[in-house]
């Protein structure tokens, strides 16, 4: 590429060191798709003829086809997939194919390369996200009715449902998938054309290369368009978020499939044994989707250290952009997957759930709120429940059994009424709130979005 500057020839180790080839292959049908792009702009404006772009382009699909079947040779000496390429379509057809370079470099080449990748990852991972909400909707429906407890800090709060809790995670995977559709809308702007960094002397039609490749639009300043770095960083950013949130269900699953829980089974196919204990069956998937998201997490870490210190515009390290975006999304895509099929086969373990459920204490609040409609101030009724549950703590009789009103006149001979907990959900009737009729209602409202997705 630079023999006419140099008298050496790059040392082998150097080779080894700075090619790409081993992980940027994998942008071979987008640097095609580019290529044949700008051939095209080319031709428009007569720096090729129909027959040279006809070669180009022919030649282009050829190497396509190959390396789709396997077939091509990809050599380390010619550090990256661009140069691969075009080294062999020059090979294969002859002078046209050393014209196809003209009015691009590798910087402007490779920003496309990777902002076309994304965007087609993007469009995977939206298809793969909305089959796990499809899943958690499943499961939601199947236990609209089921109750648990819900949790804070851990410990036994306020009772909902196994439909409610599943649809909290349907929320978090709407948001991951919107803040994607965002993430597309910011990357697809096209680089292309922007040369080394400031561009060329060769007009091509930048706006035609970009309709053709499917962009929205053209970049406005050149050297910005070389050294960003944003849209990878965005996107790590929001597998980083979807990495916690998916994190988070499976800590849930651990703890529901612990013998101290017991509300969770998960298939015999989606867990393993032990090679010592033969009692075991251990949620893997959970486990392993807990770690990796580390190094999701991790991914955004080294690409964002990578660019703080760059100037402008190129610097080789800007080539460690590509391994931390290719690891995370194959490592979402897998994610979602296995998550995909584990929850579709999971099964609740309803007696266990409703027996959790049945807990009095989960209705404290709900019994500082009977106080409150009969004009005690909520303070004073927090009191006024937190002795009753003292009370039950200290004489082990569960607190819908005490003689609530020995404690304080205020509570009625109706007191005990409150320890119902299908009254108790039926009452939690505001938007977001976990009755039945809310979750049922929520379930229906998610199969027509998602039907719709």
């Amino acid at each position: 590429m630079w023999k006419g500057r140099f008298s050496q020839d790059t040392s082998s180790l150097v080779q080894q060191f700075g090619e790409s080839i081993s992980y940027d292959w994998r942008l071979f049908p987008h640097d095609i798709a580019g290529s044949i792009a700008h051939a095209r702009a080319q031709k428009t404006i007569g720096l090729l003829t129909e027959q040279e772009f006809s070669q180009i382009e022919s030649g282009l699909k050829e190497i396509l086809a190959d390396i789709e079947a396997g077939k091509f040779e990809f050599k380390t000496s010619l550090e990256d997939i661009h140069m691969n390429i075009e080294s062999e379509l020059t090979r294969r057809i002859g002078a046209a194919g050393a014209k196809l370079h003209t009015a691009r470099s590798r910087n402007d080449q490779v920003a496309t390369d990777t902002r076309l990748y994304a965007r087609t990852e993007i469009d995977g991972l939206l298809t793969a996200l909305t089959g796990l909400q499809n899943a958690l909707l499943d499961r939601a429906g199947k236990y609209a009715a089921t109750l648990i407890p819900g949790y804070t800090h851990l410990q036994r709060g306020q009772p909902v449902t196994a439909g409610h809790h599943f649809l909290a995670y349907v929320e978090m995977l709407e948001r991951d998938k919107s803040r994607l559709v965002d993430a597309r809308k910011r990357l697809n702007i096209s680089p292309l054309g922007s040369g080394a960094l400031a561009g060329s002397t060769i007009n091509l039609d930048r706006h035609a290369i970009a309709a053709e490749l499917g962009f929205d639009g053209v970049t406005h300043n050149s050297m910005d368009a070389i050294a960003d770095r944003d849209y990878i960083a965005e996107l790590l950013f929001v597998i980083s978020l979807c990495g916690v949130h998916l994190s988070r269900l499976s800590e849930d699953l651990i703890l529901w499939c612990t013998a101290e829980f017991a509300f969770a089974s998960l298939s015999d196919a989606h867990t393993t044994g032990s090679s010592l204990m033969p009692q075991k069956k251990n949620p893997d998937v959970c486990e392993l989707t807990r770690g990796k998201t580390g190094r999701l997490v991790g991914n955004l870490m080294n690409l964002l250290i990578a660019v703080k210190g760059l100037p402008l515009t190129y610097n080789r390290d800007l080539q460690e952009d590509k391994p931390p975006l290719f690891d995370s999304v194959d490592t979402l895509r897998m994610i979602l997957a296995v998550n995909t099929e584990m929850i579709s086969a999971m099964e609740l373990r309803e007696e266990n759930c409703r027996a959790a459920a049945a807990d009095p204490m989960l209705l404290a609040t709900d019994l500082a709120d009977y106080l409150v409609k009969k004009g005690v101030p909520f303070r004073h009724a927090h009191e006024l429940v937190g002795k009753a549950v003292a009370v039950a703590i200290a004489t082990k009789m569960p607190l819908n059994e005490l003689d609530l009103a020995t404690i304080d006149p205020a509570y009625g001979p109706d007191a005990k009424d409150v320890f119902s907990l299908e009254t108790a959900l039926a009452a939690r009737t505001n938007p977001g709130a976990p009755s039945i009729f809310n979750v049922e209602a929520e379930i229906a409202k998610w199969v027509d979005l998602l039907h719709q997705s």
